[in-house]
């Protein structure tokens, strides 16, 4: 069929929420260095398009909202001009035991 496995959106808006992280000048490391977790709660993709094989794709990806220690980010997955999916997720902030915590100050832009 030559279609992306559903599965690979997720590794693709994992892929694009670390290098908006990188961009802001932190890293998953250096969160975690500091005792600052973050799991996913909620995902939610809704295929528009196939992608195929070897697509040259774009994932945009933006913080949607922010509080407590609950953070959304909101995604645009495209190829070329053609959008192919848009998703949502909720990422719960965490201490290294599993416990709920709220966002430090500084963790996110």
């Amino acid at each position: 069929m030559n279609v992306a496995h559903h599965s690979s959106y997720a590794v693709w808006m994992e892929i694009a929420r670390t290098d908006m992280l990188r961009r802001d000048g932190t890293s998953y490391a250096k969160l975690e260095e500091q005792g600052t977790y973050f799991v996913v709660a909620r995902m939610s993709i809704r295929y528009r398009k196939p992608a195929k094989y070897d697509d040259d794709l774009t994932v945009r990806c933006w913080i949607d909202t922010c509080s407590g220690a609950k953070l959304d980010h909101a995604y645009e997955i495209k190829r070329g001009n053609d959008l192919i999916a848009t998703a949502e997720t909720t990422l719960v902030c965490v201490n290294k035991n599993g416990n709920i915590q709220p966002i430090p100050g500084g963790a996110v832009n």
